[in-house]
């Protein structure tokens, strides 16, 4: 993410859960009320998931709080949204998915231009053994930043 961009909503359980292989940019296609509730930052990503429909790729479960001044053009809190990435993009994924990859979003953000953007990974779950050395090396980490000051 640059600096001319705002961040909305992060997936800090993603980094935790998952082992990150590969990162993508993706838009989305939005409503009006949807992208107003966005920018008020009432959306969560956490539960959320990528899957592939009739090739091209969607997020399922984004949580995005209905727009408080919408009335009867409200939009579906759970909808599924489609995402915008290139062909070449959306083959290459494809071609990554295998048993135990996931695609899952990292990160919400507006751009410069005023667009949502969806910052997605493949992914591959992590055992328990793993998500120990993580907290493991995390408190090391710590330890040594801790102990230079």
């Amino acid at each position: 993410m640059n600096n001319n961009e705002i961040s909305i909503c992060v997936n800090k359980k993603a980094r935790f859960n998952y082992e990150i292989i590969d990162k993508y940019t993706a838009g989305i296609v939005l409503t009006g009320t949807e992208i107003k509730s966005i920018r008020d930052r009432k959306v969560n990503i956490n539960d959320s998931y990528c899957y592939f429909k009739d090739n091209e790729l969607y997020v399922k479960q984004m949580h995005i709080a209905k727009y408080k001044f919408g009335n009867i053009y409200n939009h579906d809190e759970y909808n599924i949204r489609k995402l915008l990435l290139n062909k070449r993009e959306l083959l290459k994924i494809s071609n990554k998915m295998d048993i135990g990859i996931s695609i899952i979003p990292l990160e919400l953000y507006i751009n410069k231009n005023g667009f949502a953007k969806l910052e997605i990974s493949i992914a591959k779950g992590k055992k328990l053994y793993d998500k120990r050395r993580t907290i493991k090396e995390r408190e090391l980490k710590r330890k040594l930043r801790d102990y230079k000051i």
